[in-house]
């Protein structure tokens, strides 16, 4: 061995009775202590910088997996009680994403709706696409918050972010339904306004009605808001598409020739006002699958509870968070008040001229299913938008070919969560930023 590396070294008896060298620097480190603590310090120190440097995208990972988490929803059937004809097998035949109250301010939206809102809105409907796989999205009145009340250009905006929205389900059969948002309030409603709507919407015809079948299933989209009207030429319009629908409903039902004896038959009914209504023998629930925007008529003693939904609580955290960060003053109240209902005349005469074989409205913001006194079924599908209430949601309807139809209510994360989760890591990773900070420089003072 080198003489120099000799002198550097020295020679300590193991156990075994062997030697073995020792060096220099742990020869230091030994017999001063306080060289020994710094070392050591100086070590946790490193190992604590090169944690913290890899802080960010450990949060960046979990809020990527928060995300993508948060935007699935959560899904319930919701219990039936009405009879079902078990003679024929029960199939699946056509599953429909039903969604109402979008509120979309297009070119007028500001940064909170834009970058956080919308964003994702837009994640529920592709985590809703991809997991339920829907035949068909319908949406039940007020895509616009402002619809009566904007320019060509501003509506086209609220159009294309509908379509920015929506994203895959533009590849499916879509139908979108009138609501009060978009024609506003009678006195104000314009041939130009009506044209504009039905042109830009599919499937509507000049009163704001359709007609259309997918899968053999028939569907009626009604302008629920011009039977608000009073005796206008809007109003004549839908009352002319009730009755046209009437008549197909007979002459596929009952017979060719008895309907067109019928077709001319009209009579006034004390209990429908000014309605016109014609005999009709076809029996509930033969007609087609109704879709407006305004509830039907309930009566004052009717249980329309959130049915197959949990209670809703609130902490005093969300209490807070929702008066922090939950606002509709920008997407404004509509024409018409949340428990606005078509009036009772109305939903009889809807009753007796179509025969609905299950009816789905919006309007309230809230779920509810409801059976009329004739055993009619009525769902009334939530808001999907945070803008409208800090737990938005939709229903899924899946038609059998027994003419059963089962609804499964699903929910979408509340608004006041997702903020709190964002707070939450910013505040951890402030915190962890200072007390790295601190630590480091108390080790530098030492």
């Amino acid at each position: 061995m080198n003489v120099a590396i000799k002198r550097e070294m020295r020679e300590e008896v193991d156990d075994g009775g062997r030697r073995r060298p020792i060096p220099r620097l742990q020869r230091r480190l030994i017999s001063d202590p306080s060289e020994t603590r710094q070392y050591t310090l100086g070590s946790s120190t490193r190992k604590m910088v090169a944690w913290r440097s890899f802080l960010p995208l450990i949060l960046v990972g979990a809020l990527i997996v928060f995300e993508n988490w948060v935007s699935i929803p959560s899904c319930e059937v919701v219990p039936n009680n009405q009879p079902v004809d078990v003679s024929v097998e029960d199939s699946e035949e056509l599953k429909v994403m039903m969604v109402a109250n979008l509120l979309l301010l297009g070119s007028e939206a500001g940064y909170m709706n834009l970058y956080f809102r919308d964003s994702y809105m837009a994640k529920f409907f592709r985590k809703s696409y991809e997991r339920l796989k829907p035949d068909m999205l319908v949406v039940l009145g007020d895509v616009s918050a402002k619809g009566s009340e904007l320019t060509s250009h501003k509506w086209f905006s609220v159009l294309q972010q509908f379509q920015r929205m929506v994203g895959p389900f533009l590849s499916l059969p879509l139908h979108i339904v009138v609501g009060d948002r978009e024609l506003g309030e009678c006195c104000k409603v314009t041939s130009k306004l009506i044209d504009r709507i039905s042109s830009s919407l599919p499937g509507l015809d000049s009163s704001g009605c359709g007609s259309f079948e997918v899968s053999n299933i028939s569907f009626f989209s009604l302008n629920a808001v011009a039977l608000l009207c009073g005796n206008n030429g809007l109003r004549f319009g839908v009352e002319k598409a009730i009755e046209r629908e009437s008549i197909d409903l007979k002459t596929h039902i009952v017979g060719t020739n008895e309907a067109t004896n019928d077709s001319n038959r009209f009579h006034v009914h004390e209990n429908f006002g000014s309605f016109r209504w014609r005999e009709n023998a076809v029996s509930s629930g033969s007609g087609p699958v109704l879709l407006l925007h305004l509830p039907l008529h309930q009566t004052p003693n009717s249980n329309c509870a959130e049915t197959g939904a949990p209670k809703k609580t609130f902490s005093p955290l969300d209490r807070w968070s929702l008066r922090a960060f939950y606002n509709q003053e920008q997407a404004g109240m509509g024409p018409y008040e949340l428990l606005q209902a078509l009036p009772q005349n109305a939903t009889e005469y809807i009753f007796h001229a179509l025969k609905p074989r299950i009816i789905f409205s919006a309007h309230t913001h809230r779920f509810c299913d409801h059976t009329h006194k004739d055993g009619t079924r009525e769902v009334t599908v939530p808001a999907m938008t945070w803008n409208a209430r800090d737990d938005p949601g939709f229903i899924v309807a899946t038609f059998g070919r027994n003419k059963a139809v089962t609804i499964s209510q699903c929910s979408l994360a509340r608004e006041s969560h997702v903020i709190m989760a964002y707070v939450s890591v910013l505040v951890l990773l402030l915190s962890t930023t200072l007390i790295t900070s601190s630590s480091h420089l108390l080790n530098l003072g030492r």
